[in-house]
């Protein structure tokens, strides 16, 4: 997992590794960065001057990262978190407010916000790993800004983790750790750790405003709409629409198909005549892969999981499912690209693997750690 921010990240400061904007733009876009990174030091007056540049929350729009550009720093937890961002269904982002809420007011102060960053420097605490002390300092450090040894371990190369660790980790100890000692260390926390464009985009550059559901929604929104819009304009060449290989292009982009040309040969046979595209189709697909889980249950109470379904079928059953609406024109497109047998017919099974893969921008344990959160803050609330 930290091994691609380290790829990306261009800046640092006293020790840890921050991405501009850009660079996590870049990220989320590329296989690798488009040149090999340097990573440059930053100093306290530069800093700041970055940070006076950072617009408030209420002035957020769908090209935030880019006009910020280079001007501003992201921590590795706020990366993770605005991972997470990108694959959220829009009815989940309350649950998502309302886990940083923990004092229940309907408002997420500076200091409730990075107690979820403490969990997650608590939850490398768990899974420690042998190895050269020295190097995991030093990782610490880049990563979590750490100056001083502790027993948190951070991934090396050649080491595989254990998606059940997080579940083991975080069952016992989220909640728990949230609303006890770390709660009361938010202070310690706060001035422990240097500003970032996010914090100051949330709370302001003295860090006593707060962020209402409203400003935290639109954020969310605005950010998923960026990074399909720089998609889209990356093939879109200036136009009001892709070409439908080229859709097929971004829909196979980090999932686990080993050939990809078998599914684009089919689409061009079956597609002659180009129709495009738009925006709002090209989007429209990606709120319904934000939705899949919901989806995924939806079909398999239809018992619709065990067969194959037809156009129609799949496009009411995503509407019934997600609330979202697929033009016949994108469901057809669909269907030519992953209907190998040529049966105008989609496999589930495959449909969901592949899908699941692209959805997670292959950072799927990633993921993983912030839903497991989320779970138990959740169910923290639900009993109290």
């Amino acid at each position: 997992r930290e091994q691609r921010f380290r790829r990306f990240a261009s800046l640092e400061f006293e020790g840890q590794l921050y991405m501009t904007p850009y660079d996590f733009i870049q990220a989320v876009t590329n296989d690798e960065p488009k040149r090999a990174k340097k990573w440059r030091s930053l100093s306290k007056q530069e800093l700041n001057q970055i940070l006076m540049e950072t617009p408030p929350v209420w002035k957020g729009s769908s090209k935030l990262f880019r006009n910020l550009n280079e001007k501003g720093v992201i921590s590795y937890t706020e990366y993770l978190f605005l991972l997470c961002i990108l694959t959220k269904p829009h009815a989940g982002f309350r649950i998502a407010f309302n886990m940083f809420d923990t004092d229940g007011n309907e408002m997420v102060d500076k200091k409730e916000f990075l107690v979820l960053q403490e969990i997650f420097r608590k939850k490398n605490e768990k899974r420690e790993r042998k190895g050269d002390e020295e190097k995991r300092a030093m990782l610490r450090l880049q990563l979590y800004g750490y100056h001083t040894s502790t027993n948190s371990v951070l991934k090396t190369e050649g080491e595989d983790l254990v998606p059940r660790s997080y579940w083991d980790t975080l069952r016992r100890s989220t909640s728990q750790a949230l609303f006890s000692d770390l709660a009361e260390r938010a202070d310690d926390i706060s001035s422990s750790l240097s500003d970032t464009t996010l914090l100051v985009h949330f709370f302001g550059k003295k860090g006593k405003a707060e962020l209402n559901f409203e400003d935290f929604y639109r954020f969310m929104d605005n950010l998923q709409t960026e990074v399909l819009e720089i998609e889209f304009l990356s093939y879109s060449n200036g136009m009001n629409t892709i070409s439908e290989e080229d859709f097929a292009h971004i829909l196979l982009r980090y999932t686990n198909v080993e050939n990809t040309s078998s599914y684009l040969e089919n689409m061009r046979c079956r597609i002659p005549e180009e129709k495009g595209i738009t925006f709002d189709e090209f989007r429209s697909f990606f709120q319904f892969l934000n939705n899949l889980e919901d989806f995924a249950i939806a079909m398999q109470m239809y018992n619709f999981a065990s067969r194959s379904i037809g156009q129609d079928e799949f496009k009411r059953a995503v509407y019934v499912a997600t609330g979202v609406k697929l033009s016949p024109h994108l469901v057809n497109t669909v269907f030519k690209i992953f209907d190998v047998d040529r049966d105008d017919q989609l496999s589930y099974k495959e449909f969901i693997g592949i899908m699941k893969d692209r959805l997670n921008r292959g950072f799927r344990v990633r993921i993983l750690i912030f839903i497991v959160i989320l779970v138990d803050f959740t169910t923290y609330h639900c009993l109290f």
